[in-house]
């Protein structure tokens, strides 16, 4: 019966657990829900995790369940489904998946950079792994087609090989940590066409806005612009420090004596240090802007501003919604 007593009747399983109005409330939820532990869980938990949240949702709770069951169910659940559809969303492209993917070929892409072949396999390698996961992740309200996709995936691979073997055969005559900085610029531009692209339905047809309290008025394209930008700026932040400072660290230990007799290893090095990064930086990526994202009236299309003003008079001077991941 004590049991029992731990779920208050106010318990509201999907109101987030820390302020996200602050950005130390959103690092935290997302510490929480790309834990790459939750890699490991297998397949029936997962499922036992999403049915013991739809059924919290409807007041359903198995007796003797304690909060922090459901909270971690709800943890699990956020890991794996989709916000939107609900959906299992595959492996690859998970958030929980992100570090221990992004670490291996982010810490390949810079042990290999030296080579054109190699960096046309590493670079080929990323895109191909952040296209799964711009495609997991993708406002399932706007919906994107097959072909869609293709060219997506066709042209942020194409820029960042562009970028990658351009600056490479450039940097030949540069210092040498320049060369070891290439890397990261292609990474940096193919986010910009990438994400892009990949969500080109939601620049083109305008995604869903509301009001605070979560009222349709319309589809704006300028919101998804934004949304979309936001994106972009934190996928690029996830991928900074470790590609900016890392380089620095190997040049430096490169020149040591011990580290050319351990050449073997100066690979699976920099793909740990990689890790090490990213368990931080992409929950701290993802927190950079509120899921919610906010847009002034002001700032909306003409045509979609006059209805909301006509319907709703001054009542509405911002804006909400889901910027996507």
């Amino acid at each position: 019966h004590s049991k029992m007593a731990t779920i208050t009747l106010d318990f509201n399983i999907d109101s987030p657990r820390w302020d996200q109005s602050t950005f130390v409330g959103r690092l935290k939820h997302f510490l929480n829900i790309t834990d790459p532990r939750t890699v490991l869980v297998p397949e029936e938990e997962l499922d036992r995790a999403k049915a013991l949240v739809e059924g919290c949702r409807v007041g359903l709770v198995p007796p003797g369940s304690s909060q922090e069951q459901l909270l971690y169910a709800k943890k699990l659940y956020d890991s794996a489904f989709h916000p939107d559809s609900g959906e299992k969303m595959n492996f690859i492209g998970r958030m929980s998946f992100q570090v221990p993917g992004g670490m291996a070929i982010t810490g390949c892409m810079l042990q290999f950079y030296r080579t054109v072949p190699a960096v046309v396999f590493w670079q080929w390698v990323n895109q191909s792994f952040n296209a799964f996961v711009n495609y997991t992740n993708r406002n399932a309200a706007s919906p994107i087609s097959l072909r869609q996709i293709g060219v997506a995936y066709v042209t942020a691979t194409g820029a960042a090989l562009a970028t990658a073997v351009g600056l490479n055969l450039y940097t030949k005559r540069a210092p040498p940590l320049l060369a070891r900085w290439v890397p990261f610029a292609a990474v940096a531009a193919a986010n910009c066409v990438n994400i892009p692209m990949m969500r080109q339905q939601e620049i083109i047809s305008g995604i869903t806005v509301t009001d605070g309290d979560n009222n349709e008025l319309g589809c704006s394209r300028r919101a998804a612009v934004k949304g979309i930008a936001q994106v972009v700026v934190s996928r690029i932040t996830m991928a900074a420090p470790g590609m900016i400072i890392l380089p620095i660290i190997m040049e430096r230990l490169e020149k040591f004596t011990f580290m050319q007799r351990i050449k073997v290893l100066h690979g699976p090095l920099q793909v740990l240090l990689c890790g090490g990064f990213l368990l931080f930086m992409v929950p701290a990526a993802c927190a950079l802007f509120p899921q919610r994202c906010s847009l002034a009236l002001a700032d909306l299309e003409v045509e979609l501003r006059d209805s909301i003003v006509a319907k709703h008079g001054d009542k509405v001077p911002y804006v909400y919604f889901n910027k996507g991941l």
